[in-house]
């Protein structure tokens, strides 16, 4: 459903990224990935020209805005257009804020998550708009309720989805569109590549992985959304129950938050 559209793709080297590009990978579809780990990236590019695609690999850190800048030109360059941007690049970390003592991967994590979607949407902006295409930001229920741990990685997944859903005002009159996708906890290894509290990588996760969300079906999901280009998507019932509760029973939604969250990861 997706052919004779190019599509950029940030964080594509695994997880959800890796897994949104396999799903489109098919004739008459061209991709653009980008990403930090350029080995994994080359596999994922080379898996997905085998189903029929044509994939272009851009070592990419989104932090970096001139990184960001030259991976949109790449892509533009190479397929003459783009139609559709999914700012799917994310870094995760768990930690009591009182057991941090150095904040600047506090500051990194922001510009990940929030700045990597600026950036690659400013420079994606002018060619979606003669394409009337589509902006995509993959978000998280954390960026609309605070979780315990998740005081550095909620402000970053507010503010990514809070500066998209002001752009799609700002884009109304364009024919360029904003689909916010709001995940919960789905089977990918972000948490353990996470930030701890001494800033390092966790090694571990802070949420209960069991029940977790297989990552085929969340990106099913979300190319179901991106085709039908919906204003946001949030994936279970449970959660859409939980933030319709919040707006009359905020007390109740803090305890399901808390049951959510292990023992062990309130703890360190």
């Amino acid at each position: 459903m997706f052919s004779g559209k190019v599509i950029a793709i940030t964080g594509a080297s695994e997880g959800i990224g890796a897994e949104m590009a396999r799903q489109l990978a098919g004739k008459g579809v061209w991709l653009a990935l980008a990403a930090r780990n350029q080995e994994k990236l080359e596999a994922v590019a080379a898996d997905c020209r085998a189903r029929g695609a044509e994939a272009v690999a851009v070592r990419c850190d989104v932090s970096v805005e001139e990184d960001c800048r030259q991976f949109i030109e790449i892509a533009v360059r190479k397929y003459s257009s783009l139609d559709i941007l999914v700012n799917n690049a994310g870094v995760s970390g768990h930690a009591r804020f009182e057991d941090v003592a150095d904040f600047s991967w506090y500051e990194q994590m922001m510009r990940v998550n929030y700045m990597g979607t600026l950036y690659c949407t400013r420079f994606a902006l002018p060619h979606l708009k003669q394409r009337k295409g589509l902006i995509v930001g993959i978000s998280s229920l954390a960026g609309k309720v605070g979780v315990p741990g998740r005081t550095a990685y909620s402000p970053t997944k507010a503010a990514q989805a809070f500066f998209l859903e002001a752009l799609r005002l700002e884009l109304l009159e364009s024919g360029v569109d904003v689909t916010i996708v709001y995940p919960g906890v789905v089977a990918t290894d972000i948490r353990l590549h996470g930030y701890g509290a001494d800033g390092k990588p966790a090694g571990k996760s802070g949420l209960h992985e069991e029940g977790a969300m297989p990552v085929d079906e969340c990106v099913r999901q979300i190319l179901e959304s991106i085709h039908a280009r919906q204003r946001e998507l949030v994936m279970t019932l449970q959660a859409k129950i939980g933030l319709l509760l919040k707006l009359v029973s905020p007390r109740t939604v803090d305890k399901m938050v808390l049951k959510a969250v292990k023992k062990t990861g309130l703890e360190t």
